[in-house]
């Protein structure tokens, strides 16, 4: 069965509360909104004076997890300064959910590359999930959207390096790529598996480089902004971002699609599909 992606070009708050809205579902309990918080000296993140009506919508905490690279998030004490600076912490209530150990670990028992997941233990404190995210390239993934923010974005510090080693801690920037993007696919699995019925997702097109948020020097971006699209379903949001790229005449689509492409990008939406996470059939519903 097709699921609904809802699609509106007003790529505004507004827009994407109208989005959010046609989902018609409700998010129980304590709210966590995870966004990227932009690396420090990236000029192409989400600013929390966009995000801030859709996470007062939800009454939303923003979440974040620690990096596992060198660079103005990697430890708690320079995550919150980075909090601070981007002016997360001066508009919302911020948790960053790795800011203690022990990690929480996922089992992952249909997992194609891991079989655990490694997650910030905050995760614990809260009932349910706003992944709101940037749709943009990625010097690794390919691409960022719904299943990179569910995969890499709620790991923790460990957990990034064991996803990106595809379960071995001593290949973190070696293993065979096509492993990591299922990896990748593995741990969105168990998070989205985690807050089952209780979890929703936001794709914002604009600004999309095909550099992600992390990136302290990224490529400015190459495209015209293009809209938000919401969905119950993390592959065919971005299932649908992927197509809409690709059917667009935008001249630089080309540069965008080389990064997506020629990192094999799609195979984490294929793998994600194939562990039943989600639909690559999707009706697009414009708003």
């Amino acid at each position: 069965m097709a699921s609904k992606v809802y699609f509106t070009r007003n790529l505004t708050a507004a827009g994407a509360l109208k989005a959010l809205d046609a989902l018609q579902v409700s998010l129980p309990g304590k709210v966590a909104v995870k966004l990227h918080s932009g690396e420090v000296g990236n000029q192409n993140y989400l600013r929390p004076e966009f995000c801030k009506p859709i996470v007062e919508r939800v009454n939303g905490t923003v979440v974040e997890c620690n990096t596992a690279y060198e660079g103005g998030r990697n430890t708690t004490e320079k995550h919150w300064k980075t909090m601070e600076l981007h002016g997360w912490s001066r508009y919302f209530t911020v948790d960053i959910l790795d800011a203690e150990g022990p990690d929480k670990v996922l089992d992952i028992p249909n997992g194609v590359q891991i079989k655990k997941n490694y997650v910030g233990r905050h995760i614990d404190n809260y009932d349910s999930v706003l992944v709101l995210s940037h749709f943009k390239g990625h010097p690794m993934g390919g691409f960022g959207g719904a299943l990179k923010q569910l995969s890499i974005g709620f790991a923790s510090s460990y957990g990034k390096q064991y996803i990106h080693g595809a379960g071995d801690m001593d290949a973190f920037w070696t293993s065979d790529h096509d492993s990591f993007l299922r990896a990748m696919a593995d741990a969105a699995s168990s998070v989205a598996a985690l807050f089952s019925g209780k979890i929703a997702y936001l794709n914002v097109m604009k600004n999309m480089s095909v550099d992600c948020d992390c990136c302290e020097v990224a490529e400015d971006p190459c495209m015209a902004d293009i809209g938000i699209l919401a969905s119950l379903d993390p592959v065919a949001i971005d299932q649908a971002c992927l197509d809409i790229v690709r059917a667009s005449d935008d001249p630089g689509r080309d540069h965008l699609l080389q990064r997506i492409d020629s990192l094999n990008g799609p195979l984490t939406v294929d793998a994600a599909a194939a562990l039943g996470v989600g639909s690559k059939e999707y009706e697009l519903i414009q708003l």
